[in-house]
């Protein structure tokens, strides 16, 4: 069985090859834990994942000191969300997200609720995005934490994130931002985009699965939080446990990668995109774009196809390997969340698939994808009496439906 063309892009990446070479040292030769100080071998993974830091640091203009390494983001959303509330909670226990972000902030919001948080949910408009505006407007006395995503995992909306941050630093309020779709697709500056907190993968960026950092601003203000796990005071006593020193090389070696190539990846996305969604626009009627079309990442496709449903859709696509949203998510059979947070009807949000180009994908690989997907959508519109009905005229607003 030959492998389906990849386009799943969000949801992980596979590892570069430089990144692949960066690492493998580390499992073997170089094998010491970087917390041995008394000999070469811990003194050179310590090396190492120092060299890490630097390179995350760099890609996203912070300082070394200033990454506290994590499994994944996931971690990193939990510390950066409790660490604050229990922090800071003497302070407030107010704070601010989206209906539209990953359930890993969604979770840890209810989490934090059922500990006597309030958290208020902000509803983003129809391409996803939320505003400024919006947060100036839900900001309270006792709010200590605003979180909200870069770009959305599922339709690739890139929120005004500077202008956020500028309106929490002049309030006061900590700012913490998951950018684990932003970085290394996009341009990411905590210091110009006044980010306080800032999470991100590996498996994201053409890293390993299971590492990640969270950025922790150290000055102007200094972010203090508490520590989520016990053991030895690793990572400036925020996150114990031994360090993956493999995985924390691969994360650098990315990182890396992403800022040296974050113009030509970015480019090479962007025509991917243009090229399959006119070749789709061209063939088919009835399609629609989820998401903001003028700020969107890169190599995000989030596309309806009414009449069509969408899992039905997925299974006529033989050799694409697509998603209809989330891969945290992909196991339930409701729609989206976040479709639905952005007036998509149920119908529609069903129909939505998620398409990811990325550094390895080519032109070939879109025209197939684009044939395929025309060609499945057609077949299933063939046996859709409703999709009949509009090709005959009739208004389908004037029916009176009794089931499904």
């Amino acid at each position: 069985m030959t492998n389906p063309i990849y386009l799943d892009y969000q949801a992980t990446t596979p590892v570069d090859k430089r990144v692949l070479d960066a690492m493998l040292p580390y499992f073997t030769d170089a094998f010491g834990n970087a917390a041995s100080r008394s000999h070469a071998f811990g003194w050179k993974a310590e090396e190492a994942v120092d060299l890490s830091r630097e390179q995350i640091a760099s890609l996203i203009n912070a300082t070394a000191k200033e990454v506290v390494f994590t499994s994944g983001s996931t971690e990193a959303i939990n510390l950066a969300m409790k660490g604050v509330g229990d922090m800071y909670g003497a302070k407030g226990k107010h704070m601010i997200t989206s209906l539209a972000e990953h359930k890993a902030v969604l979770d840890t919001a209810k989490h934090l609720e059922k500990e006597g948080f309030e958290v208020t949910y902000l509803k983003p408009d129809a391409t996803g995005k939320v505003t400024a505006e919006q947060v100036a407007e839900a900001i309270r006395e006792d709010t200590i934490l605003v979180s909200l995503m870069w770009a959305n995992n599922e339709v690739g909306t890139i929120n005004p994130i500077r202008e956020i941050g500028a309106v929490c630093r002049e309030r006061g309020v900590l700012f913490f931002t998951d950018a684990t779709q932003a970085v290394g697709k996009i341009p990411v500056d905590v210091e110009a985009d006044n980010i306080d907190m800032l999470c991100l993968s590996g498996h994201k960026v053409y890293g390993p699965k299971g590492v990640g950092c969270l950025y922790v601003r150290r000055r102007k203000p200094r972010v203090r939080l508490v520590a989520q796990m016990d053991g030895g005071g690793h990572e400036r006593g925020m996150r114990s446990g031994t360090l993956n020193v493999p995985g924390i090389v691969g994360l650098g070696a990315a990182c890396a990668v992403a800022e040296q190539d974050l113009e030509k990846d970015i480019a090479h996305a962007n025509a991917l995109r243009e090229r399959f969604e006119s070749k789709i626009f061209a063939a088919l009627d009835y399609v629609e774009i989820n998401g903001d079309e003028n700020a969107r990442l890169p190599g995000c496709s989030n596309l309806s196809f009414a009449y069509v449903e969408g899992e039905s859709l997925i299974m006529g696509f033989k050799d694409l390997a697509v998603s209809s949203g989330s891969a945290c998510t992909s196991a339930s059979l409701e729609p989206s969340h976040v479709l639905q947070c952005m007036g998509v009807g149920d119908e529609l949000a069903h129909s939505s698939i998620r398409f990811g180009f990325g550094r390895l994908t080519t032109e070939e690989d879109i025209d197939f994808a684009a044939n395929q997907v025309i060609e499945a959508v057609k077949k299933l519109r063939e046996l859709s009496p409703l999709y009949e009905m509009v090709q005959e005229g009739i208004d389908l607003s004037t029916i009176a439906w009794t089931g499904h």
